[in-house]
């Protein structure tokens, strides 16, 4: 039987989920006003229309069903194993991807960063048809290999700093990368997946098992022992991705909204980062008082779009928005 955690072990541990949560969106939203504006072929963010997100919780349920299934089947080593592989690639990619803006900062003015273009196409002539065309350099190729190591890191310890890593690569990614293309989209897939997590969380004992039994970067993790037990500890609070990606794509939305309206003033940005602080502070104070995992989109759903769409109506700026 673990020890009982300390009280200052679980502030540690759930403030440190609360800052790794803020910073893939407060960045990821940066990015995505650059992503929406940019012309690499490579970095073109993915649009979700309201048939994509009124699906989305469908597909959502379906896949962790799936997974739920299989981990009642087969084996949890083998099918950890495969998961592993899999998001190590993915990982190394993800993290390389959002550490590169950051390395060209250290990288020397006579550094012989030379282009290079991966090319792959189907058929020939008039008819050819491009499946991939990539284009990247020297400094790309040096994030790649500072990722690799990391991600080997995961493979062989399962480290839990190493999986926050791809972790934090992943939120990111996501907000940057995944654009909803108006308001009411936004409003379609939270409720959605509002219902969804409500569902699987309290309704059943699906989604806690999947994510205790997931040995995959899907979710931040931090030790309530980590005082006790250095490095090494062992008993984590988590939080799922799904809680920072999700929320993070439509407070991304609400900053390019701002933009938008050309009064050089973030106001919706900064409501709905507030929003999304309170919402997930009120989902770690009701976990930790009642001693049950949380759906987090039950709180931070309201809470993210309430906060914004009061601060349209006062400004009378509701059909603007939508």
């Amino acid at each position: 039987t673990r020890p009982p955690s300390t009280p200052e072990g679980i502030a540690l541990a759930y403030g440190s989920l609360l800052l790794m949560a803020l910073l893939p969106i407060f960045f990821g939203a940066l990015r995505s006003v650059r992503c929406a504006r940019g012309k690499n072929a490579s970095d073109m963010p993915e649009t979700i229309t309201s048939r994509d997100a009124a699906r989305f919780p469908i597909i959502a349920s379906c896949t962790l069903l799936g997974l739920y299934l299989f981990f009642k089947i087969f084996s949890q080593e083998y099918i950890n194993l495969l998961l592993s592989m899999y998001f190590f690639v993915l990982g190394i990619l993800a993290l390389s991807h959002t550490i590169s803006p950051f390395m060209n900062k250290f990288f020397p003015a006579n550094f012989p960063n030379r282009q290079y273009q991966l090319l792959f196409t189907q058929g020939s002539g008039e008819n050819k048809e491009e499946i991939i065309n990539y284009e990247f350099d020297a400094k790309d190729l040096v994030c790649l290999g500072l990722s690799s190591i990391v991600g080997v890191w995961y493979l062989l310890r399962k480290h839990w700093i190493a999986n926050n890593l791809f972790g934090l690569a992943f939120s990111l990614n996501g907000v940057e990368l995944l654009h909803l293309n108006n308001v009411s989209t936004g409003c379609i897939l939270l409720g959605g997946l509002f219902i969804y997590d409500v569902f699987w969380v309290f309704g059943t004992n699906v989604m806690v098992t999947v994510a205790k039994s997931f040995e995959a970067p899907i979710k931040l993790v931090f030790p309530q022992d980590l005082l006790e037990k250095g490095l090494e500890a062992d008993n984590f609070a988590m939080l799922g991705l799904g809680d920072i990606v999700i929320p993070g794509i439509f407070i991304a939305l609400l900053l390019r909204f701002d933009i938008s309206l050309k009064k050089n003033t973030h106001t919706y940005f900064y409501t709905s980062f507030a929003a999304y602080i309170f919402g997930l502070g009120l989902t770690i104070f009701i976990m930790h008082i009642f001693k049950h995992a949380q759906p987090a989109l039950l709180y931070l759903v309201p809470a993210c779009i309430g906060f914004p769409v009061l601060v349209a109506l006062a400004k009378g700026e509701v059909t603007e928005m939508f």
